[in-house]
């Protein structure tokens, strides 16, 4: 008799004695559990007796990291997880045997990957551990880790034949048995966690060619993985589940850096712990290191921790010896897969003016076409150091924009930083002046300087395109005024100012008009031109008076029509003559507010233009009204109707919004009812914000003489609404005793 060794872990039975001539068994010996059975009858020849293999019960890895020490938020992450776990497996939990799932059907053919998306330090790995940790009785046959090495102090990334063998030695294979060819090693490492519910984390990964092969094959198996870059392949032909990480909120990172260094301290300084929150901008990796910072220092005061972040930035959050605890090193690994084009891009967009940035201006920046500068602005996105908002605008994290400026300020020559800030004010200088035409064609032709090469001015198409691009552009408008002031761009200041002034007259951003035209009166004083000093002060002054700054109004205006009178400009008198009657109502004086307006009426005759002296015309009008000269008044808005009609549909609503006051003072109620909802629809129509409040407000008065209380409410509070979005808070708070008195006695307020 001979005894043959048990196979390596094999699972087949056979007949353990056999004829050795090929005759019938004659003796069957099953062997299990240490006793035998034997059945015996006859027997020809030798007997080979062979011991089944005694079962062996799988290697169940337990690689997980420890789960983070301190975890805040992300709750809407963790649910969208589970989710995407449970749309996989809705019976998670309940053990399958191969080949079935959890229902005893057939298996699902896909596996359940979730990949994690996100800047370096943004928290990836730190959520996808809390989530294994929080499921850990979803995976009971084990759960296999590797730092795939991505983004790291480390060298290059781990490769996938490496990571498979690591896998292979956790899940018990003899380093014997162990292929070296990748696609043996994947096929052996598929063949051991078929049918067993098992969790594969993949932390840290470069590519999608550096995860495939670590792809289970068994739909029991799910897949979690971090990366910085948007892993396209994994999403395309896997069928994986990206979730982008963005940063924490102001309520999650104040309890994740008050866990982090206990609450009494901060308790104590309430403001300074909001201080840091906001400068860290919600970045989990810099409010730990600000958490330790202040931690680590118990006799530093949080307002002076937070004075230091605010000053120095990215250089607080910096660390000389451990580069896995310096935000600006572990921000910097992301730059490795950048070529030179991406990278220098990424450079300048640290530079850039405004929060965010548009396709066309960023080619600009960048001197690249546009289809160039889509492709790198693509690359930087799927590395997570850009951010596309809706309508193809691009924003970065406050921490990665300085860590980009600094990219620049080190990497790239001072002439062609400013080379490339030339152009994007550039760009912005010459499509602002395309909307302002489109706004206010009437106005003074003003052209800027030719742009520099490689500047292609957006194109728009209409009114309302100007207005959509303006509203989209505003903020970056008001920093590349501020941009071109610091590189002495003098005439690009002006111009942007003059630009804007439609546009802010219509929307009502009294104190961005206040600071663009201030800025302007300093750059005018650069220029050659005194008509560019006349026409700043007189867009200063008309500011001033807007926001009732009444000393400043007058004097910047008077400055303005001395400029115009000196260089004998016959048209600059004439809009400043404008301003004056502004002014001047506004201090109450409507007297002289006339006597300027006519002036301005006379001159716009002389020099023939139409618009302006219905505009004239309709001031003249309208400061008649208050001073009670009615006809007169009346006739004045009329010829101002008459003139700007088919002309002027801002200047048309101007005369029939003082038509409707001059009835309604007049007693003609509903006329005035009638001219005002006219004037309401104009102004709507061309995007009047300003304009919409006033004539709101106008309009509530004759709805309250009728006794048509209810009407007038709801639209004071619509003016009331516009009012303080537009910072006019004595418009507002009139407007707010009107609504009390309405509600209060019933009584009907007396009317500007």
């Amino acid at each position: 008799m001979v005894t043959t060794p048990e196979p390596e872990q094999s699972d087949v039975h056979e007949p353990a004695v056999r004829d050795v001539d090929g005759g019938p068994p004659v003796l069957n010996v099953v062997s299990g559990g240490g006793n035998g059975v034997v059945q015996a009858g006859v027997v020809n020849g030798d007997v080979y007796l062979r011991t089944p293999p005694r079962p062996l019960s799988p290697v169940v890895p337990r690689q997980l990291p420890a789960a983070p020490a301190v975890f805040a938020g992300r709750v809407a992450e963790l649910t969208a997880l589970d989710r995407a776990l449970t749309a996989a497996d809705p019976h998670g939990g309940v053990k399958a045997t191969p080949g079935e799932n959890a229902t005893g059907s057939a298996a699902s053919p896909s596996v359940m990957i979730s990949t994690i998306g996100g800047s370096g330090g943004i928290g990836k790995s730190w959520l996808a551990l809390a989530w294994a940790h929080r499921n850990l009785d979803r995976f009971p046959d084990g759960q296999l880790f590797v730092d795939l090495r991505g983004f790291s102090p480390r060298g290059e990334p781990v490769g996938s034949g490496t990571a498979v063998r690591w896998f292979l030695d956790g899940l018990g294979v003899s380093p014997h048995r162990i292929p070296t060819d990748l696609a043996a090693r994947a096929a052996l490492y598929r063949s051991l966690v078929a049918g067993r519910r098992m969790l594969i984390v993949l932390d840290n990964a470069a590519t999608a060619d550096q995860v495939v092969p670590l792809l289970p094959g068994s739909p029991t198996c799910t897949v979690l993985v971090t990366s910085r870059h948007v892993l396209s392949a994994l999403i395309d032909r896997h069928g994986a589940r990206h979730l982008t990480l963005g940063t924490l909120t102001h309520a999650e990172a104040r309890a994740l850096v008050t866990a982090l260094s206990g609450a009494d301290r901060f308790d104590a300084e309430p403001d300074a712990v909001s201080e840091m929150v906001d400068l860290c901008g919600g970045y989990p990796l810099a409010l730990s290191i600000t958490a330790r910072n202040a931690a680590t220092r118990p006799a530093v005061p949080l307002a002076e921790v937070a004075a230091e972040l605010h000053e120095s930035g990215l250089e607080v959050l910096d660390h000389e010896t451990d580069p896995t605890a310096s935000l600006p090193t572990v921000l910097s690994w992301s730059l490795r897969y950048l070529t030179g084009e991406q990278r220098s891009l990424f450079a300048l967009l640290g530079l850039a003016p405004g929060p965010d940035i548009s396709l066309p201006a960023v080619a600009a920046l960048g001197a690249l076409p546009r289809a160039a500068a889509r492709k790198a602005l693509t690359a930087l996105e799927n590395a997570s150091l850009v951010n596309r908002r809706s309508a193809s605008r691009y924003a970065m994290h406050d921490l990665v924009r300085a860590l980009a400026a600094d990219t620049a300020r080190a990497t790239l020559p001072a002439h062609v930083r400013e080379a490339a800030l030339v152009r994007v004010v550039d760009f912005y200088s010459h499509t602002s002046h395309a909307a302002s035409r489109l706004l206010d064609p009437h106005r003074r032709l003003v052209h800027p300087r030719p742009p520099a090469p490689g500047v292609r001015p957006q194109l728009l198409a209409d009114v309302a395109a100007a207005m959509g691009w303006l509203e989209a552009e505003h903020a970056v408008l008001l920093a590349t005024q501020r941009i071109a002031a610091t590189l002495g761009q003098h005439h690009a200041v002006w111009h942007l100012a003059w630009n804007l002034a439609a546009y802010h007259s219509r929307r009502g951003h009294l104190r961005d008009e206040l600071s663009s035209w201030s800025a302007a009166v300093d750059a005018a004083h650069h220029l050659p031109d005194p008509t560019a000093r006349s026409c700043a002060h007189r867009f200063l002054g008309r500011a001033c008076a807007r926001l009732n700054l009444h000393e400043q109004a007058t004097g910047h205006l008077d400055r303005s029509l001395a400029l115009a009178t000196s260089q004998d400009d016959p048209a600059e008198r004439a809009h400043t003559n404008r301003g004056l009657a502004l002014a001047w109502a506004r201090r109450g004086s409507d007297r002289r507010a006339l006597d300027h307006a006519r002036r301005a009426r006379d001159l716009f005759r002389s020099l023939g233009q139409p618009v302006q002296e219905a505009l004239a015309l309709n001031a003249m009008g309208w400061h008649g009204a208050q001073l009670g000269e009615f006809d007169t008044a009346r006739d004045h808005c009329h010829a101002a109707l008459a003139l700007n009609r088919h002309r002027h549909l801002e200047g048309e609503a101007d005369a029939l919004d003082s038509l409707g006051f001059i009835a309604h003072r007049t007693g003609d109620h509903r006329t005035a009812l009638d001219y005002y909802h006219r004037a309401l629809t104009l102004f709507r129509t061309v995007g009047h914000a300003t304009q919409t409040a006033d004539t709101l407000d106008r309009l509530g008065h004759p709805h309250t003489a009728l006794g048509q209380h209810e009407q007038a409410r709801r639209l004071w509070l619509e003016a009331l609404e516009l009012y303080r979005e537009q910072g006019r808070d004595i418009d507002a708070e009139r407007v707010q005793r009107q609504l009390d008195d309405l509600a209060d006695t019933g009584t009907n307020p007396v009317g500007p």
